[in-house]
């Protein structure tokens, strides 16, 4: 290889490692950037999915502070049958 090949040597398929279950478990599925999560909510799970109507400033507040503001409502719910 001359100094002006910036090409990367040659890589023989068959030295890549074996692709098992296990590392397919273990990893993480991509579309494009996007990390797509598997599996969804396990069997059984104690949450169900509702439409539920809210003032506007209130959505807007959970909506502001990003991912996992819909828990944070579910959890802000929580606390106040908590105090009841």
């Amino acid at each position: 290889m001359s100094n002006s090949d910036t090409r990367p040597a040659w890589v023989d398929p068959d030295d890549a490692p074996e692709l098992t279950d296990e590392w397919f478990d273990q990893a993480t599925l991509k579309v494009g950037e996007k990390v797509v999560r598997r599996g969804g909510r396990p069997r059984g799970a104690a949450k169900q999915q509702v439409t539920l109507r809210l003032d506007k400033a209130v959505l807007a507040h959970f909506r502001a502070t990003g991912p996992g503001w819909q828990t944070r409502v579910d959890q802000a719910l929580k606390d106040w049958l908590a105090q009841r």
